[in-house]
């Protein structure tokens, strides 16, 4: 039987080896494994120095200040955190938040939830490309609304926000902007003071560090408060609590320095990848592309094929790690809210696949995933 090939590099990415290794010196006796907290000997002193080491290297990933960096335990809770914690800081000044239909759940149920507080949520419905535009962004500012938030790369689509149009919409209307970036950290340029983004969520395990972890980027402002969410010990800043995991801290930090180091040239391998696996679909009928190429980063391709189920599709390539355009719940299945939402039809949207490729992925890989497609695909629908 053929090697596993690994296609889902979207839901999360192995652990660098470099990034492995830098983590390895951070967890036994004979390394720097004491608490960052620890204000009273040497061993946690250097703790801190590591955190802040790898602080630095976050903040400087994104053109921020290490200061403005806070720890967490990945891109939910910095989602998390930036929406129930800015609206509840901010409830004198207004109670309305605008996001849209097809961001990632640690959004779209965050907002649930506020809406069921008593905070009213505005749902962007985006064009076919994924994307909302400044002009709709515009219209559904009310005098009340105090944040906005929206990804900078659709975790299922690739498609990539013009996030410096919709911060400026966003700030003339009074309100401060959110971007969940967790897919976007060395796909597109990322600077928060460029850009004008407020807050920023990012994770580890995207860009080949840990699962575990994540980072919120809040901008030092008078204006920018946060109710925590956390409470036990006053840890960054009063803004999360809890003991600092050192080793999985250290991994973030060199993850996002080589992938920010990296990324130009990986994303240019990676194009190469994605066009390699079009091209060897192009003889295929009945094949639609989900994703607006013109739009959207190379290592995100999300592909409906006609005739056929896509979860059956699964099934028959034993051989490859994908995802489908559908999420099982209870006893049916529906389509992916992100393909509805951008108003893929449902007999294409349940046909769907995601493909996602990353640094280690090869072009045997891919020719090894076109000719599992293809023998599938022929007995499928014969």
């Amino acid at each position: 039987m053929s090697a596993l090939v690994y296609l889902d590099y979207a839901a999360t990415t192995p652990v660098d080896p470099r990034v492995a290794e830098a983590m390895s010196r951070h967890l036994t006796l004979d390394g720097i494994f004491a608490n960052p907290a620890s204000r009273s000997h040497m061993l946690g002193w250097q703790a801190e120095q590591v955190v802040e080491s790898a602080r630095r290297q976050v903040a400087d990933a994104i053109g921020a200040d290490p200061r403005e960096i806070v720890w967490t335990s990945g891109a939910t809770e910095a989602d998390n955190l930036a929406l129930t914690g800015f609206l509840r800081a901010n409830r004198g000044r207004g109670r309305h938040l605008v996001t849209s239909v097809v961001e990632h759940k640690a959004v779209v149920d965050t907002a649930a939830a506020l809406e069921s507080e008593g905070y009213e949520v505005t749902w962007l419905t985006p064009g076919r490309d994924g994307r909302v535009t400044p002009e709709q962004l515009g219209e559904a500012l009310r005098p009340d609304t105090v944040l906005v938030s929206l990804m900078a790369v659709n975790n299922e689509l690739g498609c990539i926000h013009d996030l410096a149009a919709l911060a400026e919409v966003a700030h003339a209307g009074g309100a401060a902007f959110h971007v969940d970036a967790a897919q976007a950290v060395g796909r597109i340029p990322l600077d928060v003071e460029r850009l004008g983004i407020d807050l920023l969520s990012l994770s580890g395990h995207k860009l080949y560090g840990p699962k575990g972890i994540g980072a919120l980027y809040v901008r030092r402002s008078p204006d920018l408060r946060l109710e925590a969410l956390i409470h036990g010990g006053g840890h960054e800043r009063g803004m999360r609590s809890g003991t600092l995991p050192t080793h999985q801290i250290a991994g973030m930090g060199e993850a996002i320095a080589l992938t920010v180091a990296e990324g130009e040239a990986d994303q240019a391998r990676i194009t190469a990848l994605r066009d390699r696996l079009l091209a060897g679909l192009s003889d295929l009928d009945g094949i639609h592309r989900n994703t607006d190429l013109a739009v959207a980063v190379p290592n995100i391709l999300n592909l409906a094929f006609e005739g056929v189920d896509g979860e059956s599709l699964l099934m028959a390539l034993r051989d490859v790690a994908l995802s489908t355009g559908s999420a099982c719940n209870s006893a049916s299945v529906e389509p992916s809210y992100v393909l509805k939402g951008i108003g893929v039809p449902r007999s294409l949207a349940l046909a769907s696949l995601r493909f996602s490729f990353g640094r280690f992925t090869t072009e045997a890989d891919i020719d090894q995933a076109l000719a599992s497609l293809h023998h599938a695909l022929t007995g499928l629908r014969r």
